[in-house]
This record gives C-alpha cells, sequence and structure tokens, in this order.
C-alpha cells in the first residue's frame, strides 16, 4: 500500500516531533487561520492525535482542538473564520471561533497590533482548554521574511534570530519546512484553504519582504533556507547574551539602573539592558530601534550633559544624578538638571 504524499509525511513527522517532545498526557491547540499553512497543520495534528490509529500520539482527554481566531479587519472574516472551523471540525478537531478587536491606534502599526491581539486571544483559549501547547503554522518563508525585516530595522541579533521555534507553550513544527511544503500538503489531501488578500497587499512591511526575497531566490536560490539558517545560528548568540542582560534587571528591580553596574559591561550586554528596561513600562518591541538603544547607551557611557532620549509612544530615558543612574519612563514635566 502506497504511503502518504510526501509533503503530507513531512507535516505530519514535523508535528510527530513536537509532540514526542512534550511529556504525556498533552493537550494542544492548534492556531488556524484558513491559510494554506495552518490547514496543513490541523490536518497533520488531527492525523498524529488520531485515537484510531494504532500508533497515534496519545494527547489526554480533549486530544487536540483547534482555535480561529477572527481579527475583523475585512468585511468576510466572519465567513473565513467559520469555513476555516468547519475545514477543522471535518478533520475531527474541536474547534472554537474567538472574535478580537484590534486596536485602531497604538504602537507598532495595524499588523503588531493585530498579532498583539491574537497571541492574548490565543493564550486565554489555551487557559480556558487547559492546553499545554499552542501549535502555530510559521515555516521557513515566514522565518526568512522576518530576519529580511531584523535586516531592514537595523535591530540587531535578536531581531535576526527571528522567531524561535518553540517559547512558553507556543510551538512552531513547520520552521524548517518551505511554504510550498505546506500548499502540496493541502492539494494532496483535498483541502481548499484561504489565500488572504492581505499577502498581496505591498502596503503592509511583509509583503513587500515577500517578494523582495521572491526576485532574490530568482538570482540567488536558496537564500530563503540560508536566512533561516542563519537565525537558528543567532539565537543561540542571543539567547546567552540575552541571559546576561537578564541577570542585571534582575539586580534593578524597578530601580535606576546604576551607571556603574553596567560600566564595564560589553555593549552587546547594555544595550539589551536598556531595551529590556524600555519594554518594561510598555515602549512598543517592533517600534523600538537601534538608534535609540545607542542613544540611551551614550547616557551611561558618553555623558556630557545631553538631554533625555525620546523614545517611541511618548516615553523617555534620562540619566539622574546621587548616584548616576539610568531610568526609562513616562515623565509629566522635564527634569531640570
Amino acid at each position: 500500500m502506497p504511503g502518504p504524499h510526501p509533503a503530507v509525511a513531512a507535516t505530519r513527522v514535523a508535528v510527530r516531533r513536537v509532540l514526542s517532545e512534550t511529556p504525556a498526557p498533552r493537550r494542544v491547540l492548534v492556531a488556524v487561520s484558513g491559510g494554506a499553512d495552518s490547514v496543513a497543520l490541523a490536518a497533520a495534528v488531527a492525523f498524529e492525535c488520531d485515537p484510531r490509529r494504532p500508533s497515534a500520539v496519545t494527547v489526554g482527554e480533549a486530544l487536540a482542538g483547534a482555535v480561529v481566531v477572527d481579527h475583523g479587519l475585512q468585511p468576510d472574516s466572519a465567513q473565513v473564520a467559520a469555513r476555516a472551523a468547519a475545514t477543522c471540525r471535518d478533520l475531527g478537531l474541536p474547534t472554537e471561533v474567538v472574535r478580537v478587536a484590534v486596536p485602531g491606534v497604538g504602537g507598532g502599526g495595524p499588523e503588531a497590533r493585530a498579532r498583539e491581539a491574537r497571541y492574548a486571544a490565543l493564550e486565554r483559549a489555551r487557559r480556558a482548554a487547559g492546553a499545554d501547547l499552542v501549535l502555530l503554522g510559521h515555516t521557513r518563508d515566514d522565518q526568512a521574511e522576518q530576519v529580511l525585516l531584523g535586516l531592514a530595522r537595523g535591530s540587531g541579533a535578536r531581531s535576526l534570530a527571528g522567531m524561535p521555534p518553540a517559547r512558553g507553550p507556543l510551538r512552531r513544527p513547520f520552521l524548517t519546512l518551505p511554504r510550498a511544503t505546506t500548499r502540496a500538503a493541502c492539494e494532496a489531501a483535498g483541502l481548499s484553504p484561504w489565500d488572504d488578500p492581505h499577502n498581496e497587499d505591498p502596503r503592509y512591511l511583509r509583503v513587500r519582504a515577500r517578494r523582495l526575497l521572491a526576485e532574490a531566490e530568482r538570482g540567488l536560490p536558496g537564500v530563503s533556507a540560508a536566512l533561516a539558517r542563519s537565525a537558528d545560528l543567532l539565537r543561540d548568540d542571543a539567547d546567552a547574551l540575552d541571559a546576561l542582560a537578564d541577570r542585571i534587571l534582575d539586580r534593578i528591580g524597578e530601580s535606576p539602573c546604576p551607571v556603574s553596574l553596567v560600566a564595564d559591561k560589553p555593549v552587546a550586554v547594555r544595550r539589551r539592558v536598556w531595551r529590556g528596561l524600555a519594554l518594561r513600562v510598555g515602549v512598543c518591541a517592533s517600534e523600538l530601534r537601534a538608534t535609540h538603544l545607542a542613544a540611551i547607551d551614550a547616557l551611561a557611557t558618553d555623558w556630557h550633559g545631553q538631554g533625555p532620549v525620546d523614545l517611541p509612544g511618548g516615553a523617555q530615558a534620562r540619566r539622574e544624578d546621587g548616584p548616576p543612574g539610568i531610568r526609562i519612563g513616562y515623565f509629566s514635566t522635564p527634569r531640570v538638571r
């Protein structure tokens, strides 16, 4: 008897690997948008967790389920969500549709606000379901686009490290698979995913990055895979530097960062401290640039009386007296030195 299509097999193996790394019993949710990546993921999870298969992965009483987030950003979003939910239910996955309101204003632009609303909704759904993991359908192409966007922002090694395969309860089984594999898997399984028109709208940065990568692939075949591999290598370095910065942040608490505490540290560590302090007070991560961090660093290491550093969203970084320290926050009145 012939085996599954190679693309289908690849998606199943990727899911099986993630599930096998989690102690039993496992309860998992699949985040489904209706696109090819998430639909292929839902199909693979449904197969791997099917209790009728003797070799199925046991994931607890609830087995596996799916959650469809409707952002309400397009006129037919409710119909798209309902179609995605129906596909998941046909695959045998109990499915919930969650509608979220994306703020019309705020840091990071509409893409960042939609992403934040989506992840918040997924975490609420995970807690409500008592699930251990939420599986996301990001592919190797998504990783390459993320790295390219990091290069464009000039945001440093952490941005170039891309998306991690695991963070907290989130798992990305498909980060080593190209997008073509998920599309082929859907086609082989007779599934009809939804093509988001936003994926063709050049107003969005990710769409422009995707087109640029497609053009680069024609001249430099394999560039997307190379960018994804580079992200894997940089992630280990970034994790080590983050750990050093986190130790300093733990010592600081809510107080200003003493200049003496960081003066002898490598600049890569200091910049992570400034970034951590900025994020603590609510500065939008996607709007924080290397130029901001360099200016904050100069308050500590190249002080010659310069004024506060303005940060996205109205926050500021200031050097304070007695003993010298750096404080990041929202100040109603200027500090007079």
